[in-house]
């Protein structure tokens, strides 16, 4: 059993990762012991997260390599994952105030997506959150961390508004007309949330298999992802990440996927399209 903490919509809470399931399906339990969603524990994509630099910084780039690959090396960034999808201990960070007065590291990101990066209070947590910290701490520099909607976090960095984007960012050239990212830290994937008593995906065992499922869907199908996402690409078609898009459906966008899923129990999307952690992290919050 893994533990980490997620965020519950809007407050955080600690929960339980189940071990996935013979049919291809994450299952929580609700408050009255009846799943609401369950996640399709098929990959749909294969990515990289990587870090966004301010272009006009290549020693900052040359520097955040060198501590990616430290960090990769020794075991550091393994011990973080831990606390996020084992068990360890998670540990809040503190952003301090601009002040361009003084030698700061000013990091964008969206802190809606557990378990890389969300809020408890005043403090951030996850594991982009709790490596930020560290590459301050590496760098000699006071963190600053500029909480924003997530298609808006490399733009800032292009503009100059942040030094750095840290985010979950899957690369892809679009992106890098705006940042120029590190060398990569993360594999991540695609994957479906779908209602709990959904069985259109139930016999599927491959991604083509997933695939053919999509391409068959209706005219009007809804799918939901978080706004400027992976998930949005993967729906609408996106030439960058080689996505063909999916037949007859429409992407619908929100703020968060935890916003998007509560939209699907709603019964106002057909599913949920997000990154493979935080759609484990949403279904069990969502699931109770």
């Amino acid at each position: 059993m893994k533990k980490f903490l997620a965020i519950a919509l809007a407050a955080v809470m600690l929960f339980a990762l189940a071990a996935c399931g013979g049919n291809n399906a994450t299952n929580g339990n609700a408050d009255d012991g009846a799943a609401l969603v369950k996640l399709i524990d098929i990959q749909l994509s294969s990515e990289e997260y990587a870090f966004g630099v301010d272009k006009n910084q290549p020693e900052l780039l040359k520097d955040v390599n060198a501590f990616i690959e430290k960090i990769l090396e020794d075991g550091t960034f393994d011990a973080i994952c831990n606390k996020y999808l084992g068990n360890g201990t998670p540990e809040g960070v503190a952003s301090a105030e601009l002040d361009t007065t003084k030698d700061q590291l000013v990091v964008a990101t969206n802190a809606e997506f557990a378990p890389f990066e969300y809020t408890e209070g005043d403090l951030y947590y996850g594991i982009d959150m709790e490596v930020a910290a560290l590459l301050a701490k590496e760098l000699g520099k006071e963190l600053v961390i500029d909480n924003m909607d997530f298609d808006s976090v490399c733009l800032a960095v292009g503009q100059q508004k942040c030094d750095i984007a840290i985010a979950g960012l899957s690369i892809n050239p679009e992106r890098e007309e705006s940042v120029t990212f590190t060398v990569p830290y993360y594999k991540s994937a695609q994957k479906i949330i779908v209602k709990a008593d959904d069985t259109r995906f139930d016999a599927c065992t491959t991604a083509d298999e997933i695939v053919a499922v999509l391409n068959a869907l209706p005219e009007g199908t809804k799918i939901g992802a978080q706004t400027g996402t992976t998930g949005q690409s993967y729906i609408e078609g996106n030439d960058a990440f080689g996505f063909e898009g999916i037949k007859n459906a429409e992407a619908v966008t929100y703020d968060s996927a935890a916003l998007a899923t509560q939209d699907l129990v709603n019964g106002n999307l057909d599913f949920v399209i997000v990154d493979a952690d935080p759609a484990v992290s949403i279904v069990d919050t969502i699931n109770g």
